[in-house]
């Protein structure tokens, strides 16, 4: 079901294409009834060219029936190259149709056709971005030919048929016995939708089946919305559709009021789609989720809390990057560094989520400090040559770095007047395409400052800077108090910061803030006057309320401070912040590994946060398994598994703590003992008051207990007669490819990296599964096989499969020096590699450097 095309469209085409093409519509005509393996599809474009010009549409798929341009036919084998239908001899008004046949997808890429084990029915949805529109019909694949879509859909008659305008009656074709073969044109039927405003075409949407809906409405400026959620029929009983709507309705009520203008499509529905490769998409007006948001089991509070983000970060997106998008994908940050900073604000500001920017601040901003400093880093508005540079950048730079960086221009320039140059940016610029240069402008208009300056180093150069504080002190008073700022040598910009610096005290075992003042630090070294003559605090904390993007260095005092009293911290945000610096800290080899893991485990002693809860596990069980010097990694594990055991057993009876320590702790489980315990709870031998051993923790519970050997293929084969859905088939996956067996390796290895038939979701499943081990050992075999396989497997996969293998399936538990070896004699033989696949192999290569500089630094304690 994998049709791959290694065809690109670079920037320098999109630009010619884009000065001699103008679209005026494009209607697309689906025929989802010829089958399992293709369906029918045309494309009828009307558009505007420079008389006698030639250009091309995009289209990957079976074959291409026919073309006609202008009432000329033109011969596929002469004008389809397998991606490309070149369009010569062009006039100045054109019409060309070509009708082709698509191939449905497995890997959430173009049109993915799904097949619901647990009844059998069929679902298809789209998801085009960046440049997957041509695997379902010819286009313009390039955001700047923007054009009104009407789509016309055939369709079982009993399905659901979605796009992005409001669904029409459809109008059915005849009847059959079998009314849900959608194989058979019989009993068929075709919505025809009304055309969309102008829009690119990575966000037009198709979602086909018997999907359930709850409908509700909202009411905007713009006049009543109707609202949809939309799952798969055997999941329709866990869909939260009333938090959702809750949660929607407050986002329209927040973004209308922010930017001063009314929501700009004609409907929105939120559809959650299976095996979908990404945490959601913009489409206008049709919404697609990841179905791991919709909670089959009790889920950390943390995760619902994600899904209010995502929700909102998609909603800010009909705004920015819908009715307002970037020129090309160079300015990708236009639409997702607004909607990460929009959403994150709205969920602050409009719901009861009111602590996300310390959520921002732990899981999105950490990451992409990590990310920041990595070979690969990019600046912000990156540079985009073609679509494979454009997949790269869907990362945490363009995302939380960039939210991170817009955060700081709102504490630069005040937030009336940047919310006043979005509102006139807006009104600009709707339906339009842009690039930095305009929405800058209107920001220097409302601000009144020339920001060129600030925009260049924050949006175009690479790298993040270190702050830490220069004390000087007589008696336990200041002389001195200086912000010094180093950055490394590969990005040596030293950018201005708009920054917080937060006092602390100790009292009665708790840190309390006693000042706070706001300055402007710039360059190597920033003095701090308002601090000379005032008593040294417990704590000094640099970029207190997180206002910039730049690590953070404690003093000696404060330094040990915090390491005394992890706990001593009341409030959220300067918790997370020391939280993140040590973390940094530990990665960078400035503190041992072990002495963070002591930190973080009392820290989650008295941790209520859900997010940092979910962080400080990750973190400690990385530090654990790769920054730990090798010979105390036994012990280090085992002291940690006896302390999740501990903080598991002491958690309050059914709380969001006690749920994910028992996650913790059987992902941990080695000693006998422990796995005993694991196997007791998931056979109810062993209870905890207040835990649900539901569905998803009991494929928690079976996972440990394969990692460590402690179950069989018969017991996998039960649970998954218990859970015969699409989930369970994914975990009975990962499990299987869990077991701590050479042979159960060798067979994940080759159902994942080797063959090419499992659906994206079950493929991720078993690449995860192959990677978890407790003995390293069993992955040494595979450094040799996998700097030997991995281009051949680049070449003949798509973007989204590949890119997943060649990042999971590095045996990075390993983390020694001959692993990095490898990888460096890989990227010297391989300089003509894709240069996504040696971005993703540098950051290997990155990632097994810093863990052996961690384990060097961890083995002098």
């Amino acid at each position: 079901m994998t049709h791959v095309s290694k065809q690109e469209l670079t920037r320098d085409e999109a630009q010619q294409r884009a000065e001699l093409v103008s679209v005026q519509q494009h209607a697309v005509a689906l025929d989802f009834t010829t089958g399992p393996r293709t369906f029918a599809t045309t494309s009828r474009i009307e558009f505007t060219a420079t008389d006698g010009a030639s250009t091309f549409l995009d289209f990957v798929g079976d074959r291409v029936r026919s073309i006609e341009l202008n009432g000329v036919v033109l011969d596929p084998a002469e004008h389809f190259d397998g991606a490309r239908v070149a369009l010569p001899n062009l006039a100045q008004t054109n019409t060309v149709v070509v009708q082709a046949v698509g191939t449905y997808m497995n890997t959430g890429e173009g049109v993915h056709r799904f097949v619901d084990p647990a009844d059998g029915e069929v679902y298809l949805y789209t998801q085009f971005e960046v440049s997957d529109a041509r695997r379902a019909f010819p286009v313009f694949d390039q955001p700047d030919l923007k054009a009104p879509f009407s789509f016309t859909v055939t369709a079982p008659a009993a399905w659901q048929v979605l796009s992005n305008e409001p669904t029409p009656e459809p109008v059915p074709h005849g009847s059959s016995n079998d009314p849900h073969g959608p194989d058979d044109a019989a009993d068929s039927a075709t919505w025809t939708f009304a055309p969309t405003p102008p829009i690119s075409c990575y966000i037009t949407a198709v979602a086909a089946g018997p999907y359930e809906i709850v409908r509700d409405e909202v009411q905007t400026r713009a006049g009543v919305i109707p609202l949809g959620v939309l799952c798969r029929r055997s999941l329709r009983a866990h869909l939260d559709a009333e938090n959702i709507l809750d949660v929607t309705k407050r986002g329209f009520a927040f973004f209308e009021e922010m930017f001063d203008r009314e929501f700009p499509f004609t409907k929105y529905d939120q559809l959650f789609a299976p095996e979908y490769n990404m945490g959601a998409m913009e489409n206008v007006g049709l919404v697609t989720f990841a179905e791991i948001y919709v909670f089959r089991s009790a889920v950390p509070e943390s995760l619902i809390e994600r899904r209010a983000l995502t929700i909102l970060h998609e909603m800010a997106h009909m705004w920015f990057g819908d009715l307002v998008t970037m020129r090309w994908w160079d300015d990708l940050w236009l639409n997702e560094s607004f909607a990460e900073w929009a959403s994150t604000t709205a969920q602050a500001e409009a719901t009861q989520w009111d602590s996300a920017w310390t959520t921002f601040c732990l899981s999105e901003k950490s990451a992409a400090y990590a990310a920041d400093q990595l070979s690969s880093t990019h600046p912000i508005a990156a540079d985009a040559r073609n679509w494979s540079d454009v997949e790269n950048n869907f990362d945490h730079i363009t995302y939380a770095k960039g939210a991170s960086v817009l955060k700081q221009l709102v504490a630069y320039v005040g937030r009336e007047p940047f919310v006043a140059g979005l509102r006139s940016y807006f009104a600009k610029y709707a339906w339009g395409n842009t690039d930095l240069r305009h929405l800058f402008a209107e920001f220097e208009a409302t601000s009144g400052r020339d920001l060129r300056s600030w925009a260049q180093d924050w949006l175009q150069t690479a790298g993040v800077a270190t702050i830490r504080p220069v004390i000087q002190e007589t008696d336990g008073v200041f002389t001195s108090v200086r912000v010094e700022q180093t950055a490394a040598d590969s990005h040596p910009t030293l950018r201005e910061h708009r920054m917080g610096i937060g006092c602390y005290d100790l009292r009665d075992g708790r840190l309390e803030r006693t000042s706070y003042l706001e300055l402007d630090v710039a360059g190597a070294s920033t003095d701090v006057p308002q601090l000379v003559g005032t008593r040294r605090p417990d704590l000094l904390l640099l970029n207190d309320d997180d206002l910039t993007f730049a690590k953070l260095r404690l003093d000696e005092r404060s330094l040990a401070t915090v390491l005394a009293h992890p706990d001593a911290l009341t409030e959220s945000l300067p918790r997370a912040l020391v939280h993140a610096a040590l973390w940094d800290m530990t990665r960078e080899g400035e503190i041992g590994a072990r002495d963070y893991i002591a930190f973080a485990l009392r820290l989650l002693s008295d941790e209520h946060d859900s997010t940092a809860i979910k962080v400080a596990i990750a973190q400690i069980t990385g530090a654990r398994s790769r920054y730990v010097t090798p010979d105390r990694r036994d012990e280090t594990r085992q002291r940690v598994a006896g302390a999740f055991g501990g903080l598991m057993r002491g958690a309050a009876p059914g709380s969001d703590a006690q749920l994910q320590f028992v996650r913790a702790f059987a992902q941990t489980a080695v000693a006998p003992e422990d796995i005993a315990t694991v196997r007791g709870l998931l056979t109810g031998a062993s209870q905890l008051s207040g835990l649900a051993v539901d569905t998803d923790m009991r494929w928690s519970l079976m996972t440990a207990l394969a990692t460590a050997g402690a179950i069989d293929d018969d017991e996998i084969d039960a649970e998954l007669r218990r859970d015969a859905t699409s989930t369970g088939v994914e975990r009975a996956a990962g499990a299987r490819a869990a077991y701590p067996t050479a042979q159960a390796k060798e067979a994940a290895w080759a159902r994942a990296f080797e063959g090419d038939s499992l659906p994206n979701q079950t493929l991720a499943a078993v690449s995860v599964g192959f990677a978890t081990v407790h003995d390293v050992r069993l992955l040494a075999p595979y450094a040799a096989r996998f700097h030997a396989e991995v281009r051949a497997m680049w070449e003949s996969r798509t973007f989204a499969i590949a890119s997943g293998l060649a990042t999971r399936m590095y045996p990075s538990a390993l983390a020694d020096q001959a692993l990095l070896d490898a990888t460096q004699h890989w990227l010297r033989d391989n300089d003509d590699a894709p240069d996504a696949l040696r971005r993703i192999m540098g950051d290997h290569a990155d990632a097994a450097k810093r863990a052996l500089s961690a384990q060097s630094r961890d083995a002098q304690d």
